[in-house]
């Protein structure tokens, strides 16, 4: 079975998702504010999607993690490794809930996350795919060395797919 690991930075604990993180999950992706993650989501579809995060873990050996400030232990979002019939590539994910941005926690996350990815995990390659609606989530990719890739596959005709540098 797949021992999934808690990451580190100064400021954050990446830790394994746990059943406590149901209703801001459920809250967060049943409100427009999911809007660019396929959402807003009914309840059951809520709890597949909730599911799919933690299988990952068992399935392909990555997943996603909820990313908690360490100063307060309040959980601000979750990033994640996504793979699977969904993605045609290993996808690099990330939300945060509302009134956390603009803190950097998403940056930090992501850059972490991505690291164990390429370094911990072994991959060779990295994507993110993202609605070209949203603006946030392009310049964080940008911000991070990530650039467009017109030529990747892409399940989404709305989504620009963000390929991320190897270290």
């Amino acid at each position: 079975m797949t021992v999934i690991p808690t990451l580190e930075t100064k400021r954050l604990r990446l830790r394994p998702m746990t059943i406590e993180d149901w209703p801001a999950y459920e809250q967060l992706m049943r409100s427009e504010r999911s809007r660019f993650m396929g959402g807003p989501t009914p309840k059951y579809v809520t709890w597949g999607i909730f599911s799919h995060d933690i299988a990952h873990w068992t399935l392909f050996g990555h997943g996603a993690l909820m990313i908690d400030d360490k100063t307060t232990d309040k959980t601000v979002g979750q990033v994640g490794l996504n793979h699977g019939p969904l993605f045609p590539e290993t996808e690099l994910g990330w939300f945060l809930y509302d009134g956390f941005e603009g803190h950097g926690y998403a940056l930090e996350a992501a850059l972490r996350m991505r690291q164990w990815g390429f370094e911990e995990f072994g991959l060779k390659t990295l994507v993110s795919y993202i609605d070209q609606k949203n603006e946030r989530s392009c310049k964080l990719a940008e911000r991070m060395g990530a650039v467009i890739d017109p030529d990747a596959p892409c399940l989404d005709p709305d989504d620009l797919v963000y390929r991320h540098p190897a270290p």
